[in-house]
């Protein structure tokens, strides 16, 4: 992760995700920052990602919610996802950026 509107990215330690997918459906891992594990689950149509989530946070407690991500190909060809997305119970939509690490 890049960027996010819902946290300060450290960037030293970002957090960092793992997507897998097979016939459309995605699913993956992700831990770092404020998050010490995640898992989400959903589908991919073209470059559109849809997927719920649920972490377990290093300050305490858990957090879920949905999301919705565009793919992009940057400019150095490696992949981008920017993302809104909105936690269970919470309707403000946030934006982060994820560059595919090489």
């Amino acid at each position: 992760m890049v960027s996010s509107t819902a946290s300060t990215v450290n960037q030293d330690s970002p957090t960092e995700f793992q997507y897998w997918e097979a016939d459309e459906v995605v699913w993956g891992t992700y831990t770092g920052d404020t998050v010490t594990h995640g898992r989400f689950v959903g589908t991919r149509d073209g470059a559109q990602v849809t997927i719920n989530y649920a972490h377990a946070l290093k300050a305490g407690g858990k957090a879920g919610g949905k999301s919705s991500s565009r793919i992009e190909a940057g400019d150095d060809g490696r992949l981008r996802l920017v993302e809104e997305f909105s936690f269970d119970g919470d309707d403000t939509v946030h934006v982060s950026v994820c560059t595919e690490v090489a």
